[in-house]
């Protein structure tokens, strides 16, 4: 998902920190990747470990350009979990894993620098 791939782009508008602490952004870690088959853009099919509060969920994420499936295996990764599953094809994505566009607007995933536990909170 883009929220928008333009970097001179103005920041949106201002919330209330409630309203940013809503939205539930945590750490897990890549325990599967697979080709997303079926996919009208080339996509991998993504199971994350968050945890035993978050458990382990399904994500589709657009990253094949920078990232093949049997390398990001043990990758932690930023995701929301919190948002309602969505169909992508005949994949239900049941988080919405978080990345940015490089220069060539080719995602690349949001990844701590250092270990963290699995289900920690974006503080």
């Amino acid at each position: 998902m883009h929220l928008t791939d333009e970097p001179d782009s103005p920041a949106a508008a201002q919330i209330e920190f409630a309203r940013f602490r809503d939205v539930d952004i945590r750490i897990g870690t890549i325990i599967e990747a697979a080709p997303l088959e079926g996919a009208r853009k080339p996509a991998l099919r993504l199971v994350i470990d968050f945890g035993p509060g978050v458990g382990a969920k399904k994500s589709s994420a657009q990253v094949t350009a920078h990232y093949a499936p049997e390398a990001i295996i043990g990758k932690q990764v930023a995701a929301v979990v919190n948002f309602p599953p969505r169909q992508i094809g005949k994949f239900m994505s049941e988080v919405l894993t978080l990345g940015f566009p490089d220069a060539d607007n080719e995602i690349v995933m949001f990844s701590p620098d250092f270990p963290v536990p699995n289900g920690a909170r974006l503080a």
